[in-house]
């Protein structure tokens, strides 16, 4: 689309060349096709910061620590302890002493499942507790006392990503009981806190030291080199007439924190990527560079930005031209002091040339209907394409036109070119502004990068603006800086 844009544009334009030539051209010029450029675009570089979402599954971390946490914590059994002490009483003014009650405790400390929730920039690993503690034969006069605490262990981890992209984490526990393991003896109530807290310490410490280890499990830094390898691509916006593609070369990561959703960790990425567009065969993939050590993350990601197109190839035009005056060579031109003449157009061709100009060249023959000699040659348009800025209608100035004056009729070939029915024919072309193509081809490339798969990357876009430069002609093609800018995410995919 983004060729035809220029294509129209151009034809337009070359009805004007053609008349404004006519009167600039003489009977005889040394006829010399104009210079071809060689010359390339100097495109700016322009940076996007795509939101990259990684992702790490933390399900395997949850069963690790399930089988490094057993569901009995410990287990108590301790056998003729003293339930109640003895003490001082006085009987009838008669001091005495009660006797010690002694008794058997038992019980068993067991876990819950492991919870895990993310809260900011912290892991949180929640451990139910409960203990249930008894204290049985006591003093042979009762059988047993059962009572139940609960306690909540919670590990916060203030989790980071070294300039590595490696998983670091700096673990905190905290515990405390709802209610303090004890039981009520006669009147008496018998704290096991104390205990409870000597034997919770080792499990406290495995969780300090499994924890980070297990996150270091997740391998980030591989499924982010991985990304950060696929993202040197070309991604197609648009299949054919013309084709059209984004090549993407990332320039630096950077990381903006995380987030816990159920059971997967959410890593925000912005990609800083250079997007450049090409019209014509697919691009060569950038050079991929080694992962870049992390960045902060300094803008919102997901902005994008590129250009549609940049470049039309000139040999696109061509048979766009030629079909415009194939058809009007149905009918004769009307050529003051001449007559009419009938045409045949055998081929054009279309390139750039020195001063930021384009040459077209139309290869044609001519004969006047009253008789005469065929002439044959080539006949040759140039000029500088011109348009305002956002604007999309395409003016050409600087206007010359040259042919073979040394072949015989050449006189001829040039008076058509010039003549308001070979401008005509090239207008008839010209008649309708490609505005319309213009927004068909947004249409399509927003479909094209609303999902697209390139690979193993899946690539969501949406364009929000549009804003067409200046028009520019080289050797490389024809430039119509149309500047677009959206929202994009990259996320790796594989199928």
């Amino acid at each position: 689309m983004a060729a035809r844009m220029v294509k129209q544009g151009l034809l337009r334009g070359l009805a004007v060349l053609a008349a404004a030539a006519a009167t600039s051209c003489g009977g005889t010029q040394d006829f010399a096709p104009p210079v071809r450029a060689d010359d390339t675009f100097d495109i700016p570089a322009q940076d996007s910061v795509i939101a990259v979402p990684i992702t790490a599954n933390l399900s395997g971390l949850m069963r690790q620590l399930e089988s490094e946490v057993p569901r009995t914590l410990w287990t108590i059994n301790e056998r003729n302890q003293t339930c109640v002490a003895s003490e001082k009483i006085k009987v009838a003014f008669i001091e005495a002493r009660t006797p010690t009650i002694k008794c058997n405790i038992v019980g068993k400390v067991t876990r819950g499942t492991l919870q895990i929730e993310g809260r900011g920039q912290q892991l949180i690993l929640t451990m139910p507790i409960t203990a249930v503690v008894s204290a049985r034969d006591i003093g042979g006069l009762i059988k047993q006392e059962t009572a139940t605490a609960k306690a909540s262990v919670r590990a916060v981890a203030d989790l980071s990503v070294d300039d590595r992209w490696n998983p670091r984490a700096k673990v905190k526990i905290r515990y405390s009981w709802t209610d303090a393991p004890h039981v009520e003896v006669l009147g008496q109530r018998i704290e096991f806190t104390g205990k409870a807290d000597a034997r919770l310490k080792p499990v406290v410490a495995r969780l300090e030291r499994t924890l980070p280890r297990e996150l270091e499990k997740l391998n980030l830094r591989r499924d982010v080199d991985r990304l950060w390898g696929k993202a040197f691509t070309s991604l197609e916006l648009n299949r054919a007439n013309p084709p059209v593609w984004m090549r993407i070369t990332p320039q630096q990561l950077q990381y903006g924190g995380f987030t816990i959703t159920g059971s997967t960790l959410n890593l925000k990425l912005g990609l800083k990527a250079r997007t450049e567009t090409f019209v014509g065969d697919r691009p060569e993939d950038p050079q991929r560079t080694p992962l870049p050590r992390r960045a902060a993350l300094d803008a919102k990601p997901g902005r994008l930005v590129f250009f549609i197109p940049v470049i039309a190839d000139y040999r696109q035009l061509e048979p766009v031209v030629l079909r415009a005056l194939t058809k009007r060579q149905e009918r004769p031109f009307e050529l003051p002091g001449l007559g009419k003449v009938n045409a045949l157009f055998h081929s054009v061709e279309v390139y750039g040339t020195e001063g930021g100009k384009i040459a077209v060249g139309i290869k044609l023959s001519g004969t006047r209907e009253e008789g005469g000699e065929t002439a044959s040659g080539t006949v040759w348009l140039t000029g500088k394409p011109r348009n305002a800025a956002n604007s999309r209608e395409v003016t050409f100035e600087e206007v010359t036109i040259s042919g073979d004056t040394d072949h015989a009729g050449a006189d001829l070939l040039l008076a058509m070119a010039g003549s308001p029915g070979f401008s005509s024919t090239i207008g008839a072309a010209l008649a309708q502004n490609f505005e319309k193509d213009y927004d068909d081809l947004m249409v399509k490339i927003g479909r094209a990068i609303e999902t697209k798969r390139e690979g193993d990357l899946l690539i969501r876009a949406r364009i929000d603006e549009a804003v067409t430069g200046e028009i520019r002609a080289a050797g490389q093609g024809l430039y119509l800086p149309v500047t677009g800018t959206g929202t994009a995410s990259i996320a790796f995919d594989p199928r």
